[in-house]
Order: C-alpha cells, then sequence, then structure tokens
C-alpha cells in the first residue's frame, strides 16, 4: 500500500517515464501541444516529465530550464538534448520545496500542481505568476474536479482544483486560451483537466 509514501507519485511516473522511454515514446501530449506554440526565449518547464515539450522548445530556438524530481526523466533528457545540440539545463528537484529563482518569457507547468497539497500548489502558482515577466506567458495544466483516477496519487497529500479555478487565478492577465478536457483512465474511472495560456500585461505607461 503507498497510503503513507509521500514519495508514491514520484515512483508511479518512475515507472511510466522508463516505459516510455524504453518504446522511444517521444510524442507530445495534448497539453503540451497546446503549450508549444506559444512558448519564446527563456523558457521553465516545470515538471518537464522526460522533456518532449523542453526538447521541441529547444528546436524552435528557445533557452530551457527543465525541471523534475524523476531522475529516469532527467537522464533521459539529458541524453536527448545533448546529442542533437539543444539548448536544455535539466536538472532533478524536489519541485514542492523548489522557488523560481530567476525570471522567464514563458512558464509551462503541466500535469505537476495536483501532486502537491493545496497549499503547497497555490505557493507554487504564485511563484509563477510573479517569475512570469511583462508580456511572457503561463501555461498552467492540472487535474480538476470530476476526476476518479487516482492512483497515482499520494492519498494524504493531493489537490484537484475546481474547474473554473486557474481562470480565477490569472483572471488579471489576458486570458489566451482556457478549457477543460475529459480522457477516459483505467478501471471505468477519468481524468479531468483543466488548462489555461495566459499572458501577463506589460506595465501601464
Amino acid at each position: 500500500m503507498h497510503r503513507d509514501d509521500p514519495l508514491h507519485g514520484v515512483r508511479f511516473f518512475d515507472r511510466q517515464f522508463r516505459g516510455q522511454v524504453e518504446a522511444g515514446d517521444f510524442r507530445l501530449n495534448p497539453f503540451e501541444l497546446v503549450a508549444l506554440p506559444h512558448l519564446r526565449g527563456r523558457v521553465l518547464d516545470l515538471g518537464c516529465g522526460i522533456g518532449n515539450l523542453s526538447i521541441e522548445a529547444a528546436r524552435r530556438g528557445c533557452r530551457v530550464l527543465a525541471l523534475d524530481a524523476s531522475e529516469t526523466a532527467i537522464v533521459s533528457l539529458r541524453e536527448r538534448a545533448s546529442a542533437a545540440g539543444l539548448d536544455v539545463d535539466a536538472r532533478t528537484a524536489d519541485l514542492a520545496a523548489w522557488t523560481i529563482g530567476e525570471d522567464f518569457d514563458a512558464i509551462a507547468c503541466i500535469g505537476l500542481l495536483m501532486f502537491f497539497d493545496c497549499d503547497t500548489a497555490g505557493r507554487v502558482l504564485r511563484d509563477i505568476r510573479e517569475r512570469v515577466r511583462p508580456g511572457g506567458v503561463a501555461v498552467v495544466n492540472v487535474l480538476c474536479e470530476g476526476t476518479t483516477y487516482l492512483d497515482m496519487f499520494d492519498p494524504s497529500a493531493f489537490c484537484l482544483f475546481a474547474r473554473n479555478e486557474l481562470g480565477q487565478r490569472f483572471a488579471d492577465w489576458r486570458i489566451v486560451d482556457e478549457r477543460v478536457d475529459e480522457f477516459p483512465a483505467p478501471g471505468g474511472t477519468k481524468k479531468v483537466f483543466a488548462t489555461v495560456v495566459a499572458t501577463r500585461p506589460a506595465p501601464a505607461g
């Protein structure tokens, strides 16, 4: 049982990432496809997984800092980026404790925040908002209320967002895209995702 195992989520995705790497499955997921056209300049891929979005952003000329808690994912990303000569700085990090230490033109945070307790998720989201440069973009994707597939979670610490919560959190930015998507999951369950793409306003005057 994983009920009291705070590393359950990391181990769950380590197994998934290892399977993807072994299969050579480096396709962008639907949310990465939404994010990619909006990325430019200095990019933070927060919770990058095996780094498919980081690789494609770097191929388009972005300078990418890619972070994930999975050593399996980061090792694979480093090898792929190095082999292709791409500007990707890939690092392992405890993302629940990590603080963004510089400003970025774009921050992508796809499928990460729901693995924290709600207080931590809120703090990381505020950190994202503060570290996007004026005129820059944030792409945030989370599992939200209505999700019934919970096998990947440590039950003592996860946060399902309200369906309209991301839009509310970025209400003072220009929202480029806002959507809710549902996907079937094992055992007759489902995953419900909320995604927001938002541009930070430039200072007045």
